[in-house]
């Protein structure tokens, strides 16, 4: 199946690897919101142009699109626009990665080299699960999250949707990270994190909460 990597950045270059380690679909190009880059190259692959070339590329037969933008919120946006342009949302999943047969998966997610995914967790949708980064048993990561290279979430954890969990935190057992959180690099998470909130340290403590989300959730 041909497929558009939408967002031709540093993670759009990481998806792409990914993908053509996995070697079961054929990425044909990048769309990006930079419209700078149009008509270079990443990767070998073409810069396509902007988000509203997707209809065209719907007409051409592309299938298959996914999402390699870091930012939480523009990631899972984008996941919404191509859905109703009638895409199929696929995962880039590298086959360094462990995953348990247990393990369930949502759609426009990426899985990163040696990732381990343990027994019963649940991955949901636009969730991106970096570089060696361990989801233990049972955890469940809410759609549109990003858990960082590095990084150990114990079992039974709960993150929430839209976090964002830093480079080499940790996270010890059957707590839980509040939607649209953030957990500093190095972080060792050791009582609940709420809503919006952002987390750092050792033990890591609350230093903000966003009250403009949290008004808005």
């Amino acid at each position: 199946m041909d497929i558009v990597i939408v967002g031709a950045g540093g993670h759009g270059k990481v998806v792409l690897d990914i993908l053509q380690a996995q070697g079961q679909v054929r990425p044909v190009g990048f769309v990006d919101a930079d419209t700078s880059i149009a008509g270079t190259r990443v990767g070998g692959l073409p810069v396509l142009g902007p988000i509203n070339l997707l209809p065209r590329l719907r007409q051409q037969k592309i299938a298959g699109a996914i999402v390699a933008i870091g930012d939480n919120r523009t990631r899972m946006r984008y996941a919404t626009i191509l859905r109703e342009h009638g895409f199929e949302l696929i995962n880039a999943i590298h086959p360094a990665a462990c995953i348990s047969p247990t393990a369930t998966i949502g759609q426009n997610i990426t899985i990163a080299a040696r990732a381990v995914i343990c027994t019963d967790a649940k991955i949901e949708d636009s969730v991106i699960i970096n570089t060696a980064a361990v989801v233990d048993h049972e955890c469940i990561v809410e759609q549109g999250s990003h858990i960082c290279p590095g990084v150990n979430l114990g079992g039974r954890v709960r993150i929430g949707a839209g976090a964002f969990v830093g480079l080499g935190a940790n996270i010890i057992q059957c707590l839980s990270v509040g939607q649209q959180a953030i957990i500093g690099a190095g972080a060792t998470v050791i009582r609940d994190i709420p809503d919006h909130a952002t987390a750092v340290g050792v033990p890591a403590r609350v230093i903000k909460v966003d009250a403009v989300a949290e008004a808005l959730a």
